[in-house]
């Protein structure tokens, strides 16, 4: 019986979509946008590319509700439209060594993190100008390791991963850190496991997401920053879908979706439930250092139609 079912493993695995569909009988397919250092653009829930910003080696980004893609490189955020015509640019300041982040907020600035001598967060205005100024407090002078996606709070402050501090850190917008996750604590196997922190995402039940790039693992901290839930390759010996997981989601239906972003394995992108069952997976030709679920079976996550 092991055998047979490590084979219909392999056998699924070659398929560019796996949608195991364990909680609904129906099988799952996903459109989604990716960041990822060769390809930067849409995948259709059948696996065909439906857009290309025909520019790789992407950080961060998002589809809009206006249809445009926010996008950061390493040098440069940008808004485009479907035909790529550009209607907001931030390039990063003369000093700065990256750029790591790319959140359009609701009050219309776009939140980019600039890393370098003078690691810091800003609020950039649609016309370009700095809005808001936040100063970082990374504890490293290694500019690509200071930070990845910081994201803000719907109570006005900042989330931010700092991965060689082995922290996440809640910041004010006067650059005060109010909160500290930890994440090379004893029972996630300590600093020696590389537990670094790379995106962060505060849940609506007040928990934080973080997805722990080296160590190959993703967690989710309550308020006081206990683990309340952790998933890895030790829950997948078969499979061992974790292979420097990036970017990540948590959809509406509670599941989690995480980007193996050095992955030579046929998993690139995998959801994942609380119950830790693998119910979608993306083997394509693509890596994948950020990812946006668009879709499922036809209707915006949301639970809208398609128009």
């Amino acid at each position: 019986m092991q055998n047979f079912r490590l084979r219909l493993m392999n056998a699924l695995l070659t398929c560019t979509f796996i949608g195991h569909g364990l909680l609904s009988g129906e099988e799952i397919k996903h459109s989604f946008f990716i960041a990822g250092p060769t390809f930067t653009g849409i995948i259709h829930e059948d696996g065909r590319e439906i857009w290309n910003a025909e520019k790789g080696a992407a950080r961060d980004g998002f589809v809009l509700p206006n249809g445009n893609l926010l996008i950061a490189w390493s040098t440069e955020v940008v808004e485009m439209t479907r035909d790529r015509q550009t209607v907001f640019r931030y390039e990063k300041s003369p000093e700065a060594k990256e750029i790591s982040t790319a959140q359009r907020l609701d009050n219309g600035n776009t939140l980019i993190t600039e890393l370098g001598p003078r690691p810091r967060l800003l609020e950039v205005a649609a016309d370009g100008t700095i809005a808001v100024e936040v100063p970082l407090q990374p504890e490293t002078d290694n500019a690509h390791m200071q930070t990845r996606m910081a994201r803000k709070l719907p109570n006005g402050n900042y989330l931010v991963p700092h991965l060689l501090a082995f922290k996440v850190k809640e910041y004010s917008p006067a650059g005060k850190v109010v909160q500290e996750f930890p994440t090379d604590m004893m029972d996630l196997g300590g600093r020696k496991a590389e537990n670094w922190p790379f995106t962060a995402i505060r849940l609506a039940n007040g928990n934080t997401l973080v997805n722990l790039t080296h160590g190959n693992k993703t967690v989710e901290l309550n308020s006081t920053g206990t683990v309340v839930w952790k998933v890895s390759n030790d829950d997948f010996p078969n499979e061992n879908p974790f292979d420097d997981p990036c970017g990540g989601q948590r959809l509406p239906n509670g599941n989690t979706v995480i980007c193996s972003y050095h992955s030579s394995r046929p998993i690139k992108i995998f959801e994942v439930t609380p119950e830790k069952k693998i119910v979608w997976t993306y083997s394509g030709i693509h890596e994948a250092h950020e990812v946006q679920i668009l879709t499922t079976n036809g209707k915006p996550i949301d639970g809208k139609p398609m128009k």
